[in-house]
């Protein structure tokens, strides 16, 4: 198989949503501050609303082959990915969570997964109709607002 299946898309679309919802909802609970536990409930409400879209733009969606060297490069690429860097078992994230201890630390997390969304987001945009870009594009726009406001608010708690 050279590509994911729509399936295989909906399922870690909706994945990377779900591990954003569970990590924003974990911060919002070890955040001292209140301004940092609005913020994160803010961003968990955001990735509900993200999956939901997901749903539907990945419901509808064809099959369009990309570009490829050889035979399912493209899927291994993404499945090496979202397995190293974006969906965690629960062993992996109950370890990472652990290390988590306060506020900068959720911040540092939740940077680097919004980072990790924003590229597979990318990636995945070659996998989608034409039509469904703009959508697309707009989620990961969402994602890169959460990005500048998770960076601006970690700056103002390191002050």
């Amino acid at each position: 198989m050279g590509v994911f299946e729509a399936s295989d898309i909906v399922e870690i679309a909706i994945r990377i949503e779900e591990n954003g919802v569970n990590f924003y909802r974990f911060a919002e609970q070890i955040a001292k501050q209140e301004e940092a536990k609005k913020l994160f409930a803010y961003l968990a409400q955001a990735e509900v609303a993200h999956k939901k879209i997901f749903e539907g733009i990945f419901a509808k969606m064809e099959k369009l082959p990309p570009p490829e060297s050889y035979q399912g490069e493209y899927r291994d690429y993404l499945s090496a990915y979202v397995d190293n860097n974006i969906i965690f078992t629960k062993e992996v994230m109950d370890k990472e969570l652990a290390k988590i201890k306060d506020t900068i630390a959720a911040f540092d997390f939740a940077i680097k997964r919004e980072l990790d969304s924003i590229l597979y987001y990318h990636e995945i945009k070659k996998l989608v109709p034409a039509g469904q870009h703009e959508t697309l594009e707009q989620i990961i726009e969402e994602e890169r607002k959460h990005f500048s406001t998770l960076t601006e608010m970690k700056k103002r708690f390191l002050q």
